[in-house]
């Protein structure tokens, strides 16, 4: 950003501790305060914002706000009165920006100064700042070169790498500086030696004979044109091995964030499905990365002078639990794909396009993965499911609820087709009001509208109706959601589309609901050896086969006519629950 009435360009970050800087005043002992910013002040601006480079960069070397409060205690923050510090920069700020825009001289225009720029100017001096740096023990050639290392800049001249003579008629090497522009870019000029040079070149201090005919500038300046393809040549080649460091240190990211993932699924939650899910996209990012080849990533590997291997927050050495790890790798699984799509379009737009959808899974994966561990949570005391119709009244709907809540039912599901929908809703207020309060789940059958309407604790849906998404869209992100599954395939797809919990079957017949094809105690297997979702097992289920449903892993079951036509309904659910246990 570019101030009106200021020769120099700033970043964002630049500008804002500029602002910072103007809320401070330096109070002088009759308690005027001088109207001008001064380098005591810009670094306090600079320290303003923790994250920022000069931040960073002086608090590795021991300097904070507290310290610079402690120096100079006379400077008193008001940030109600800020001054206009495009107009009232003192001389030796005024200075500080001219060094730091020195630095950039041989940078790539535009020249923008940064934080770390300003922190520069500040401590190269001379100023009352550099001193108090220098005194610490301060070295500005090191914090030179270190902000240069940040910036992927390397300083001075480019050697050329040519055989035969020197094309330019030099008694010393040419020495051409990084971002010289290749032939044709510029036009030529005279220089005022009589020589030639490059139209705004600051660089270039080449001396020609002043006897030179314009023919033979011509053929130099040509000559010159095939050097500037020379170091063109050799840029495009930095730039191939700046892209593949980058490649490699993002898919390094990546296979480790989706390794540690990959343990969460398998060790923590005990996920066969999710772990083999977060496996296919580890090889599927390996695929991906085959167009680059892991011998060049390799030897482009500079991790010993890579500047960010010492760039780390406290944060990220602190996780408060298993959950927190995870998360955070989700979101370095999906920064670092991020990275390898953008800095992979140069090479590859099919590579990059995989790269895009992975990103896509990654984000599916990671909302899988969080329900599922937050449904465990929420479901860890949910083993008995009792699906419950309208009743012929809601007076008698309401005992019925009251007598399974007081049996111990873990979650009631109203399932009634044939109400309308005015009935429908006042039931389901009758089965809220006797749940609130209690231990007990309200789960509306289909109607995620009545779910919401009725402040049900969530909605369960079937293959026919509507989806989870659209379900989730309705009753809102901290309702149950519940999905009918009759098959492995099904049950999958219900974990990645987000669901809380899953009905599995139908196990056997049953009176409640007949099913053309029953998959029975095969698919409980299949479900129980594969996901680790809250499933219920439903269809057919009473104490008499009970066991059978238990010998497969499941130990939740939803039932209706088990309780519903038992002579005590209040025993049998005593009953199912102990067993269950």
């Amino acid at each position: 950003m570019k101030s009106m009435r200021m020769p120099h360009e700033f970043t964002p970050a630049a500008e804002r501790a500029l602002t910072y800087a103007s809320h401070w005043w330096r109070r002088a002992p009759n308690g005027t305060g001088a109207h001008e910013l001064g380098p005591a002040e810009l670094l306090l601006g600079l320290l303003a914002e923790p994250e920022c480079r000069a931040a960073v960069l002086a608090a590795a070397r021991g300097v904070d706000l507290d310290a610079v409060r402690a120096r100079w205690p006379e400077l008193q923050s008001a940030a109600g009165s800020t001054l206009d510090w495009t107009e009232q920069l003192s001389a030796q700020v005024h200075h500080a920006l001219r060094t730091a825009e020195l630095h950039l001289i041989d940078y790539p225009t535009p020249h923008v100064l940064a934080t770390e720029h300003l922190l520069l100017g500040l401590a190269t001096g001379p100023n009352e700042v550099a001193q108090w740096l220098a005194a610490k023990g301060w070295d500005s050639a090191e914090l030179a070169a270190e902000i240069d290392r940040l910036a992927g800049h390397d300083r001075g001249p480019l050697p050329l790498d040519f055989d035969g003579p020197l094309p330019l008629d030099f008694d010393e090497p040419a020495a051409v500086t990084l971002g010289a522009p290749p032939a044709g870019a510029m036009p030529i000029e005279p220089a005022a030696t009589g020589g030639t040079q490059p139209v705004g070149a600051e660089t270039s201090h080449v001396e020609t004979p002043d006897a030179e005919t314009p023919g033979e500038t011509t053929a130099r300046g040509e000559t010159a044109g095939d050097d500037f393809a020379v170091i063109e040549e050799k840029l495009a080649d930095r730039e191939a091995i700046a892209r593949l460091r980058i490649l490699d240190a993002a898919s390094n990211r990546a296979g480790e964030a989706a390794r540690v993932i990959e343990d969460y699924a398998r060790f923590v939650l005990d996920d066969r499905h999710l772990a083999g899910e977060c496996k296919s996209l580890r090889h599927s990012l390996t695929a991906a990365l085959s167009v680059f080849p892991a011998a060049e990533r390799h030897a482009a590997r500079e991790t010993r002078a890579d500047v960010g291997t010492t760039l780390t927050l406290e944060t990220e050495r602190r996780r408060t639990d298993l959950r927190a790890v995870v998360g955070a790798n989700f979101k370095r699984l999906e920064q670092a794909l991020r990275s390898l799509e953008e800095y992979a379009k140069p090479t590859s737009a099919a590579a990059a396009a995989e790269l895009e959808q992975m990103r896509y899974r990654a984000y599916t994966l990671e909302r899988a993965i969080d329900i599922t561990a937050d449904s465990l949570d929420r479901l860890a005391n949910a083993r008995l499911y009792v699906l419950v119709d309208g009743r012929e009244s809601v007076d008698s709907l309401a005992r019925w609820v009251d007598t399974l809540v007081g049996a111990g039912v873990d979650v009631i599901q109203l399932r009634d087709k044939r109400l309308a929908d005015r009935e429908l809703l006042a039931r389901a207020h009758v089965v809220r009001r006797q749940t609130r309060g209690s231990k007990t789940l309200f789960i509306v059958n289909d109607r995620p509208d009545i779910a919401r309407l009725a402040g049900a604790d969530g909605v369960h849906v079937g293959q026919e109706e509507l989806s989870v998404k659209e379900a989730r869209t309705i009753v809102g992100p901290d309702a149950l959601v519940g999905r009918s599954t009759h098959s492995l395939e099904q049950a999958r797809e219900a974990v990645l589309d987000g669901a809380n919990y899953i009905g599995v079957g139908p196990v056997f017949p049953s009176l409640t609901k007949p099913f053309a094809e029953y998959p029975g105690l095969e698919l409980l297997r299949a479900v129980s050896a594969e996901i680790r979702l809250p499933a219920f097992a439903i269809g057919g289920i009473c104490a008499g086969n009970l066991a059978e449903v238990r010998a497969c892993g499941f130990d939740r079951v939803a039932v209706s006519g088990a309780v519903s036509e038992s002579l005590d309904p209040a025993a049998a659910v005593r009953e199912l629950k102990q067993r269950l246990a």
